[in-house]
């Protein structure tokens, strides 16, 4: 995984500093979607790993699959990738961009992890609090699960707050060792 994000990191970054030169960082960001969408598909996953499946051929059939999703500049990123076998890290280019996204719109992306279902209300409130914690406006996503025991798992970027019940016991469990 941290291979793909060190190989993903400079495709990032150019197709974000592009996308903010055109002013074009939502239009980016759903080709971008779109993408990581298709690359994650099986199918697509055993016909790119194929040796026998030409580079002209996988680029034929994603600039296909593309059409109408992709503009010009989306289509060049796809041939790029194909070029230089990297198709896999799409859903990484993809995650890297929105993170720098997020950053220059003062947004901020955080997953909750929950052991039980959150109320609006208390989806409200945890939202400004982390908001004023983390001094941007939050977008929160909110998941379950029951292994969690109880409690909650935040994560924002690279920040975790693990505030779960087995999460407390693996830290108890550690400092008897």
């Amino acid at each position: 995984m941290a291979e793909l994000a060190a190989l993903a990191r400079p495709y990032a970054e150019a197709v974000f500093l592009m996308a903010e030169e055109k002013g074009q960082l939502d239009q980016w960001s759903d080709m971008l979607g779109f993408l990581k969408q298709v690359t994650s598909d099986e199918l697509l996953k055993k016909i790119s790993d194929n040796p026998k499946v030409s580079k002209e051929a996988l680029q034929e059939a994603m600039i296909d699959i593309c059409k109408g999703q992709m503009d010009d500049n989306g289509q060049n990123l796809i041939k790029l990738l194909i070029k230089n076998n990297r198709l896999e890290i799409a859903g990484e280019l993809c995650e890297q961009f929105e993170v720098k996204k997020a950053e220059k719109t003062g947004m901020i992306d955080v997953k909750v992890t929950s052991a039980f279902p959150m109320s609006d209300s208390d989806k409200d409130g945890l939202t400004k609090s982390l908001s004023s914690s983390f001094g941007k406006q939050v977008k929160i996503s909110v998941e379950e699960d029951s292994s969690l025991v109880g409690g909650m798992i935040i994560r924002a970027g690279d920040k975790v707050i693990d505030g779960s019940l087995s999460g407390q016991i693996q830290q108890l469990a550690n400092k008897l060792k």
